[in-house]
């Protein structure tokens, strides 16, 4: 997504979730693109992690205000738990990663739309990490070891699939990958409890300077260079029903995606929601935040999932995009 004391502190704050907004509806709002808005109070659902970034950015600078909208957010432990929330109504749009999204979509779990691109990684966010004194010094030396995830058959195992297939040999999701959750990465690798672990930043930065973990591989590059990695999305039924408010949060979100195209803002913001400090915000690897919605490069994540077997059927992704306003 996910100093010892600041991963516990990260998880404790992503098992924390916020109270939805409740009520009578606010009377009708025009947004700053001139539409009238059918529903004003929307609830978001979120992680606190990097990749939310923009979203925060969002609330800080009024921009959702600025569009008519009065937002929530409701802090989720995974992006797993979005897919039930949205079916139910719990949540009006969530943040989730894209494979988990488009697994459920394609298995008839629930009918979603990506109303917003959220996050791509870029080098250093989603790396293989060994112990400091592991014998394992590349990629290739992995054949047939164990490698911890936080998921398996979803983004973590498969970057680390299409890792082995570019040093020409093959993982078994059963056989080689074992789940642990991303604050536990370090005692994985410290115990030996697995051969290597698959980490996102911030943990991947923390647990190199705990315990000298080495990075073996940068899964961002080859075929998953800039890899769409998570975005937002909403059931097909909440866009259907209110166009102009999906669109009034496309405005705010592209705008918030510009300004976290400046690190700075991304640092600045990540203090504030985490409980990352700002020293350690400065030294992270940071991402991409797509500034629009573009389903040529969302479609390369759906490939991929069928090339590992985790989409029993191509998957055709424009049918999944809900376009942005034109306003």
């Amino acid at each position: 997504m996910k100093l010892r004391s600041s991963i516990v502190g990260i998880l404790a704050l992503a098992l924390i979730a916020t109270t939805g907004c409740g009520g009578a509806e606010e009377p009708t709002k025009v947004s700053a693109g001139g539409s009238t808005l059918e529903k004003t109070k929307i609830n978001i659902g979120t992680i606190p992690v990097v990749d939310t970034a923009p979203l925060q950015i969002a609330m800080e600078k009024g921009l959702f205000k600025a569009e008519g909208l009065d937002v929530t957010l409701t802090t989720l432990a995974g992006g797993a738990e979005a897919i039930p929330k949205l079916k139910s109504g719990a949540l009006d749009i969530s943040f989730g990663n894209y494979v988990s999204f488009f697994s459920a979509d394609a298995k008839g779990v629930i009918d979603l739309k990506i109303v917003s691109d959220g996050f791509q990684s870029a080098p250093k966010t989603h790396t293989i990490m060994v112990a400091k004194d592991s014998p394992i010094q590349t990629m290739a030396d992995l054949k047939g070891k164990i490698i911890a995830v936080n998921t398996k058959r979803n983004i973590a195992s498969m970057l680390v699939r299409a890792a082995a297939k570019a040093n020409n040999f093959d993982l078994d999701e059963d056989k080689n990958f074992v789940e642990f959750p991303f604050p536990e990465m370090e005692g994985v690798l410290k115990t030996g409890k697995a051969d290597a672990a698959q980490v996102v930043e911030p943990f991947g930065t923390f647990i190199g300077q705990n315990i000298g973990a080495r990075v073996i591989w940068d899964t961002s590059q080859g075929p998953t260079a800039d890899f769409p990695v998570a975005g937002f999305a909403a059931t097909s039924e909440f866009v259907k029903a209110s166009p102009n408010t999906v669109a009034a949060f496309q405005r705010a979100m592209a705008k918030a995606m510009a300004l976290a195209a400046d690190r700075a803002n991304v640092v600045a913001i990540i203090p504030k929601y985490t409980t990352i400090k700002a020293d350690a915000a400065a030294s992270l690897a940071i991402g991409g935040f797509p500034t629009t919605l573009n389903a040529t490069r969302l479609q390369r994540v759906a490939d991929t999932m069928h090339e590992y077997g985790l989409l029993d059927e191509t998957l055709n992704v424009q049918d999944l995009i809900a376009a942005p306003s034109s306003k």
